[in-house]
């Protein structure tokens, strides 16, 4: 769905756009269009990465 889930590394912070409730996440791993992310509020999701494009976050230190 987005050439930009490819660019998704370990460490990355991300949304779903489609569960905002779940909060922000971290990538742990992104293997063959499988995205394994850990949410805040909802714990680890494994994401199609051919269905949900996943917003890269950008946090202030």
């Amino acid at each position: 769905m987005s050439d930009l889930n490819s660019l998704l590394e370990p460490g990355m912070l991300v949304r779903h756009p489609e569960q905002p409730d779940w909060g922000i996440g971290q990538v742990q791993s992104n293997i063959g269009g499988r995205i394994t992310v850990n949410f805040r509020e909802t714990g680890k999701m494994v994401i199609d990465a051919n269905r949900v494009a996943l917003l890269p976050v950008i946090e202030d230190r």
